[in-house]
Order: C-alpha cells, then structure tokens, then sequence
C-alpha cells in the first residue's frame, strides 16, 4: 500500500515554482500525493488537490476557516507524512495535525526563512519567534535551508523523537541555465542598452524588502554617463514609480531600465556584467543562486542567506547594509578590475554545484525515506 503524503502552503503557486522536481521524486518512489493550498493551479504529479482559503496574514479570519477544512482533509485522509510550507500553511498544518499525529502521522515543516532574525524588526520577534517556538513541539521533522536558521533552531524543542535538518534550499537546475546559450550583443539590442556598456543586473520584486533604492542611490554618486554603467531591475511591484522617481530626481533615468516581469531572466542575467542583490532580508536566495550559475560576480547585502552562498572578496563581494563600504565603492571596484569580476564568476560556478535540483533532491529522499 503506497505511503501518503499531504502537501500545505499557502498558495499552489509557491509549489509550482518551488517544488516539482520533488514532487516527481516523490512520485517516482511510490508516494500518494495530495496538496491543499490556496489557488487553482492543475499541478502535475498530483493525486488530490484541494483549494482552501488559507491568507497570507494571521489575522485574517479566514484562517480560521482555513484550518477546519484542513483538519477534516487530514483526518479523513490519514496521512503518513504532512510536509508544510509558508508561514500560515506551516502554522494551521501543524496545529490541524495535532489528533492525526496521536495516530501516527508525522509533520514535517520547511522554514524558507524565520521571520525573527539577526536584523528584523522587534515586532518580528516578538511575534513570530514564540509562536515558531510553541508550534515545534508539534513538529516531528524541522527544515532549514540556511546556517543562521539552523543554529537558532537547535533551541526549539521538537515533538518527541523529532529531527532537524539543514538542506542548503530548494535547488535551481544548474544544467540548465548553463546550457542556455546567449548572444549578448544582440540580447544587448533587444534589451535597448550600448553593447559596449558595464551591466549590473538586479533580480526582485519591487518592494521595500529588495531595497533597489540603495543601489540607485549608490549610483548617482559614480559618473555612470562617462562610465557607460547601465542598471536593469528584472521584476514588478508597489515601488515602482517610486523608484522611477527617484532615478529621475538623481539624474540618472536614462541608465536606469526597469524591466517589469520577464520570462528571459537567464538571458537577461548572461548578457549582463555584474549581479547586484542588496536585499534586506532572505531565506536563500533562488535570484542570487540562478546569478552564480550563469557565472557572474556578484555584490550583494551581508545578510542571512547571502552569507551561506557568498564568501566576501572570494565568491562575491558582500556589503553591510549600514556599514561604510557602500555599494557605489564595490561597483566601482568591479568596474575597475575585470580580472577580479572573472575570478569571482569563476568560482560562483564551482560553487553553485552544491545546489543543484539534484543534490536536494537526494537530501530531500533521504528526509522522506526517514518517513516511509
């Protein structure tokens, strides 16, 4: 009789992008698949779907809704294994869970990222941290896919025999981005930049958390006209005419593209000099991870998550958010040494093999197989 295993998350959407791979692995070795997510998405290698109304904020009272639908598909379902994902999925799965787990099933959550962490706001701690602290008794099986993460959760207390993981995130495939080949003085054309330009590439929602302004501001005090610098910002969202905005009232729209939403990111990333990242916060980022494996030199913020990809001036050069090297300093330092930004491209490719799809993959089977 095939083993059963219920995914949980907030959104489909998260799986579609996430996941698969490990759902095929998954299926592959035998599993009966069900996911309950909010969304409409038809996932492949699904066996049951189900749409319920979870939200993205705890204090939205749908949530309540949310975990009686999901405490009635779990006990009617009897599950070996619930793995959960997202915050709010991983909060009402394992509290849904709590009878089922006295029958046997057993829980395991993926934190992409706590919210508490060296940096966040004290609301992020004062809420978050002791809820995440309650809720691991009630875990069977913790993930976390960084090293800041993972030594914080070795002061959780876990259910009784529970086990905690580090799994360095959920993989990007490697082989496939090096395999995509890139004319880049005609993605140049086609993007509107010089061919002859210095490129930094940023990749990210436009939201605060991204902090795209920083490297705007950073590059106003730089000549980028006579430099010839051009920045591209790959993504959408609420800050974008602010921004715009702000490139504007510094004198520097026309080196300044925004992109919006792009399905070429790759293409984008290999016709490009340099990858920036100046972000406030991550988990591990798939943006910086996808940059690594088309070979560029990456500068990027000393965050959580950063730090397990990018070793400062070996891999990349990492700059604190409020510290006195500042981003226009390290850009003007890869501009000037083309031999540092190939070194640097060099060894991210060497690097990024360890997070391939296929090495989580088998991390992941070895977690499963723990459960089967």
């Amino acid at each position: 009789m095939n083993k059963k295993i219920l995914f949980v998350a907030t959104v489909d959407y998260h799986f579609e992008a996430f996941h698969l791979p490990y759902f095929k692995m998954l299926k592959e070795e035998g599993w009966e698949l069900h996911v309950a997510a909010k969304g409409d998405l038809d996932l492949p290698y699904c066996d049951k779907k189900f749409n319920i109304p979870i939200e993205r904020s705890p204090y939205r009272l749908n949530n309540i809704r949310a975990y009686f639908i999901l405490k009635r598909i779990i006990e009617e379902n009897k599950y070996d294994l619930v793995h959960c994902h997202t915050p709010m999925g991983g909060v009402l799965a394992r509290l849904a869970a709590i009878n089922a787990r006295k029958r046997g099933t057993k829980v395991l959550y993926t934190a992409h990222g706590f919210h508490f962490y060296k940096g966040a706001p004290i609301i992020n701690w004062l809420l978050y941290y002791p809820i995440e602290k309650f809720l691991a008794r009630y875990t069977d099986g913790l993930i976390t896919i960084n090293s800041e993460d993972y030594e914080r959760a070795k002061t959780f207390k876990l259910a009784k025999d529970g086990k905690l993981f580090y799994v360095p995130g959920v993989g990007i495939d490697v082989e496939r981005i090096k395999m995509i080949e890139v004319d880049k003085i005609q993605k140049r054309r086609e993007l509107g930049i010089p061919e002859n330009a210095f490129v930094l590439v940023s990749v990210g929602e436009l939201i605060p958390r991204k902090n795209h302004s920083q490297v705007i501001k950073a590059l106003s005090k730089i000549d980028i006209r006579s430099k010839n610098i051009y920045y591209l910002i790959v993504g959408k969202g609420i800050l974008e005419l602010k921004l715009k905005r702000l490139s504007q009232k510094l004198n520097i729209e026309d080196h300044v593209v925004f992109l919006g939403h792009r399905k070429d990111v790759i293409e984008i990333l290999k016709a490009s000099d340099v990858f920036v990242f100046p972000s406030k916060q991550e988990g591990l980022p798939r943006a910086l991870m996808e940059a690594m494996a088309c070979g560029l030199p990456v500068i990027a913020t000393r965050i959580r998550g950063n730090v397990d990809l990018i070793e400062d001036s070996v891999n990349g050069l990492l700059i604190d958010i409020k510290g006195v090297v500042s981003f226009d300093k390290a850009i003007e330092n890869m501009y000037n040494n083309k031999d540092l930004r190939s070194i640097i491209g060099k060894k991210n490719l060497e690097k990024i093999s360890n997070f391939s799809i296929s090495v989580i993959c088998e991390h992941m089977k070895t977690i499963y197989n723990l459960y089967k």
